[in-house]
């Protein structure tokens, strides 16, 4: 009686440690990370003015320090917007940017915050009219939530984007899925 009391007891402690091995198992970060992304790129402040919401697609390189929950992620994106009310042609940036990424510690899925800088290209182009460009500093400051999966992370973020351009600023918010493998 006592050893098939104790070998329940011990199948259920193994039983129930086990989805928590697993979950432990599933949140281990990998040291460096690549992934894409795409998403809407809602233009804010004046680029709503002549932009309607447009696209955007990235590639993403980051890298996880072990024990700590913050990291360093580079991007690189492109963000695409057409002219609103006849205007036949386009605004877009090209940028690479350096973002720290801080992971707020949860069970399941991982909410973190982002911000950085980088370089961004912003061009515009109107058919029959020409086309300009010039390279600008900006930022970037958001959040969004990470859920690690079998072999891979998927996340969707938001964040606040703006480029300090000759004499004012362009202002948007990319709203971005993506996969980190």
């Amino acid at each position: 009686m006592k050893r098939s009391l104790f070998a329940a007891a011990v199948g259920g402690t193994v039983l129930l440690a086990m989805p928590f091995a697993a979950h432990a198992q599933s949140t281990v970060t990998k040291p460096v990370q690549f992934g894409i992304s795409g998403g809407a790129a809602l233009p804010t402040s004046d680029l709503s003015d002549i932009a309607n919401t447009g696209f955007n697609v990235g590639g993403h390189l980051g890298f996880n320090p072990a024990m700590i929950p913050l990291g360093i992620r580079v991007d690189g994106a492109y963000n695409r917007w057409a002219f609103k009310q006849g205007v036949d042609g386009d605004v877009h940036t090209w940028s690479v940017t350096g973002n720290a990424l801080y992971k707020i510690p949860s069970a399941s899925v991982s909410p973190y915050l982002l911000g950085g800088a980088g370089w961004y290209q912003f061009a515009g182009a109107v058919t029959g009219v020409g086309s300009g460009s010039e390279n600008d500093f900006g930022w970037n400051v958001g959040g969004g939530i990470s859920m690690p999966l079998s072999g891979f992370d998927t996340f969707i973020e938001a964040k606040y984007t703006q480029i300090q351009t000759d004499g004012s600023s362009v202002k948007f918010v990319p709203i971005t899925f993506g996969i980190m493998f």
